[in-house]
């Protein structure tokens, strides 16, 4: 790798809270407030209000998705356009949340962890399908017994950064009872300048949330508020075509073996990766282990048709729709 191509994030460091404040509500707060309180202000107290905040060195940074997640390509496209805006005016990259929208299996979360990755900074994982209220994003009055903070304080006071990568997963299934919608925080959350005074009800002081990047995925948006859908950009992420998966099920397999010394080629059989690419993406890394192992039983550093689950593989051929 030539030193062109390395690519270094770089960093300010911006204030997301004042210690100011966590000493004044220290001192406001009644006597009886709960440890779980009192624990989280020290903490806060001790790490101090100042975070990094990443931002990216060059508009290259997010080539490599291009290969990794070949069918997100106009999601990558749009991005470039931010990065090229933050690296001309050298800040920190920000872009309008991003909802990717297709079936299972197809890469959403993976495409948001490469996009973690490029960026070079954090990444924070909600799945909405496991909320039913909307103290999991914005935290619960310290008066509720085992009240905590959200995941949104959470990630910012515990965190490195200012501006994580917030993935909210299958936000289409997100339920409950609607006096508490576990969406309802995002209202506020998505809106940069009312992000800047976020409030989560645990913690109770302003926190800076407006620098976080927001990713969303979905099998389908019917569910979603058209206020959610208005502080989105919406995609309606494609399966990827046969060419597209066998570039996936080929970069994989050399990913794995660059983790191990198992003495397979740095190339699988063609054959072999044509099946593989058949099955979803977020099947592919299951499929291969598999493999490997079915070949290592066999003595065999190479792998063959015969490793591959054949009827788990047309199965995933059929959900496919290769």
């Amino acid at each position: 790798m030539s030193q062109a191509d390395i690519q270094i994030p770089l960093a300010d460091v911006r204030e997301i809270y004042r210690v100011t404040d966590i000493e004044r509500a220290q001192d406001d707060a009644p006597a009886g407030r709960s440890e779980a309180l009192s624990a989280i202000y020290e903490k806060m107290k001790k790490l101090g209000g100042d975070r990094y905040l990443v931002k990216p060195s060059s508009t290259d940074a997010l080539d490599s998705l291009y290969d990794d997640c070949p069918n997100f390509a106009e999601v990558i496209d749009d991005l470039k356009k931010y990065l090229a805006l933050a690296v001309s005016g050298n800040e920190p990259v920000h872009f309008t949340p991003i909802l990717l929208l297709g079936e299972p299996g197809i890469g959403k979360t993976h495409f948001a962890k490469c996009l973690s990755f490029a960026l070079g900074t954090g990444y924070e994982f909600v799945p909405m399908s496991s909320l039913t209220a909307g103290w999991i994003l914005s935290g619960a009055s310290s008066q509720w017994n085992n009240a905590k903070p959200g995941k949104v304080a959470a990630a910012l006071i515990h965190g490195e950064y200012a501006n994580p990568l917030m993935v909210l997963d299958e936000v289409d299934k997100a339920g409950g009872d609607s006096r508490y919608d576990p969406m309802g925080p995002l209202y506020g959350l998505l809106e940069r300048d009312t992000a800047k005074k976020f409030k989560d009800e645990f913690v109770e002081v302003d926190i800076d949330a407006s620098h976080i990047l927001w990713v969303s995925t979905a099998n389908d948006e019917r569910t979603l508020s058209e206020p959610i859908l208005n502080r989105m950009n919406v995609y309606s992420v494609p399966r990827p075509n046969a060419e597209q998966a066998f570039r996936i099920a080929c970069k994989l397999y050399a990913e794995i073996l660059a983790d191990h010394q198992w003495g397979f080629p740095p190339q699988a059989p063609e054959d072999v990766m044509e099946a593989l690419a058949a099955v979803p993406p977020r099947d592919m890394r299951k499929r291969l282990m598999v493999a490997f192992g079915n070949a290592k039983l066999d003595h065999r550093d190479e792998l063959q048709m015969k490793d591959l689950d054949a009827s788990r593989i047309q199965r995933g051929k059929t959900h496919m729709g290769f």
